[in-house]
């Protein structure tokens, strides 16, 4: 699990010089989220992704945060949920927040997962409902990141995404 999200990682905030083949590939954009599909070693892979509005403190200096839900068929994985906030993770620091619902996370490196496919669900259905989320991560040098995600084309990008590896 943790070496095809580094994959995914790489393959997005890589430079177009650094990749020769397989980028992936855009399938739409659907108002702060995105569709992706790419052809990997293991299979298709298919995900959603968007990046935070808004991350704080604005003295934190980290790489890029994105929200992934990700479906790999030929390793019967769907609706995996993880998230990256740019920085390497103390661990099980990481915990997303959307109304009354929170959720945590268990982390490596510098990507957090949810725990099974039971929270996974659960998250999904929060997320088709809610306009924004809050994920929220300690690094190992003890300073808390807060990323705002907006939900605004969640379904019609997830929904995207699950149809092409299906």
């Amino acid at each position: 699990m943790r070496i095809i999200t580094l994959i995914l990682f790489f393959l997005i905030f890589a430079s177009a010089n650094d990749l020769h083949a397989n980028q992936p590939i855009s399938g739409g954009k659907f108002k702060n989220w995105e569709t992706f599909t790419f052809n990997g070693g293991k299979g298709k892979i298919c995900f959603a992704q968007t990046k935070p509005v808004k991350r704080s403190p604005n003295s934190f200096k980290r790489g890029e945060s994105r929200l992934f839900v990700s479906f790999r068929p030929n390793e019967n994985i769907r609706d995996e949920v993880s998230v990256t906030s740019g920085h390497e993770y103390k661990s099980s620091s990481v915990s997303a927040k959307s109304g009354k619902n929170n959720f945590s996370f268990f982390s490596q490196d510098k990507f957090a997962w949810l725990l099974d496919e039971r929270e996974e669900q659960k998250f999904i259905k929060v997320m088709k409902r809610a306009t924004n989320l809050m994920v929220k991560g300690n690094s190992t040098k003890g300073t808390q990141s807060t990323d705002h995600y907006s939900m605004m084309g969640f379904t019609k990008a997830y929904n995207l995404a699950k149809k092409n590896c299906s």
